[in-house]
């Protein structure tokens, strides 16, 4: 027989989350979700486990490759641990309260899991905190999202950051509208993804001039919506370049901190986006903090078109990173024996106490060993010597 694994070997992807990372993770967790109930989202909790037929519908069917599947023994039917929890919303958004007033905003937290990783992100497990703008297709909605996604960065003290927007389904309607077929389109948008102008010219067919351009044309986002009103597109990609133009229109106004850049061929990461996306970076790091648009909101697969909606995700292990970690509490050391009514006095002006268990032989050592700052004597915190 092997012998055992090391008790604190994990699965490759997961791990535990420590002091003082763990306390940080839930304070900008909650101070998200604070955010987003000030701007009238309200909070939802979805479980960890559903029917697969439910969970992997709509923009939920594209991650069916990333979740994990077991059989429930009390219903005998599949079950999918969530890999994303912005596809349960849309359940709950056209089933349990579908008789709900729109435009619908929800607000979500919780950990996700999934089968595979990649190099650029190692973690199997991810802690997610968004929300849910659903019932509008309004330009209106799409800056709402963006500018709370954004607003969300200096709530958790991030200042540093850079929104990238992109229209995944853009060269869809120009591939479709030269009637390039689905191997074509496909080759052509890993060469765009790639960045490749020497494959796209080659790939593209009819599209490739206009693709090339559309490629060339990425970059700050007023320059390039300069360059776009010069290029004859297609009616279907025209009208989504036109919803562009008037979600900028109601963001330029707000004038975010963020640079803000717009790529008009990226479909990387978007598959199941069905219009205006995008992404924060920490300028820090260049690191992906969240990333969220436009998708359609579906019950089943039987359902029909499906309901508008916008939404952003962060990811908790990114806000980690790029957050200032917080100021660290007073910790007040509380001698055996003292008056307990005084610990809760000191909670009250901001210190965290810590009450021996058993008289000890020296207070002042003891309390260094559980890293506190402060030590109680004669009823009063008294600091401790470095």
């Amino acid at each position: 027989m092997s012998p055992s694994p090391h008790a604190a070997l994990l699965p490759p992807g997961f791990a535990d989350l420590l002091p003082p990372l763990a306390a940080h993770e839930s304070e900008l967790t909650q101070t998200l979700l604070q955010l987003y109930r000030s701007h009238g989202y309200e909070l939802v909790k979805p479980p960890l486990l559903e029917f697969e037929d439910s969970l992997l519908v709509g923009a939920g069917s594209g991650l069916r490759a990333h979740t994990f599947r077991l059989m429930d023994p009390l219903s005998g039917r599949m079950l999918g641990l969530r890999a994303d929890v912005t596809v349960q919303i849309a359940r709950i958004a056209t089933t349990r309260i579908a008789d709900q007033p729109r435009p619908l905003r929800l607000a979500y937290a919780g950990q996700t899991v999934q089968q595979i990783n990649s190099e650029h992100r190692p973690e199997r497990q991810f802690g997610q905190v968004g929300f849910e703008l659903i019932g509008s297709a309004s330009p209106d909605a799409d800056a709402e999202t963006i500018m709370l996604a954004c607003q969300s960065l200096a709530a958790v003290g991030i200042t540093a950051s850079t929104l990238d927007i992109s229209l995944p389904t853009l060269m869809t309607a120009i591939c479709a509208a030269h009637n390039l077929d689905t191997g074509t389109m496909r080759d052509l948008r890993h060469a765009l993804d790639r960045k490749d102008r020497a494959a796209v010219a080659k790939i593209g067919g009819d599209a490739a001039a206009l693709a090339g351009s559309l490629l060339r044309l990425g970059g700050r986002i007023e320059p390039a919506l300069e360059g776009l009103a010069k290029l004859e597109l297609p009616a279907a990609a025209a009208a989504e370049c036109d919803q562009l133009r008037a979600v900028w229109e109601v963001v330029a106004r707000a004038k975010l901190p963020q640079q803000i850049m717009v790529d008009f061929v990226e479909h990387r990461g978007f598959e199941y986006q069905t219009g205006l996306s995008f992404t924060l970076f920490a300028n820090t790091q260049r690191l992906e903090l969240g990333r969220g648009g436009r998708y359609l909101s579906k019950a089943s697969h039987d359902s029909g078109p499906g309901e508008p909606a916008t939404g952003f995700t962060f990811y908790t292990s990114g806000l980690l990173a790029a957050a200032p970690l917080p100021t660290a509490a007073q910790r007040l050391y509380i001698p055996y024996g003292s008056n307990v009514a005084l610990s809760e006095q000191y909670r009250q002006q901001g210190y965290v106490t810590v009450a021996a268990l058993m008289p000890d032989a020296d207070a002042a050592a003891a309390a260094k060993t559980l890293c506190c700052t402060h030590i109680l004597h004669n009823d009063q915190p008294v600091k401790l010597e470095a």
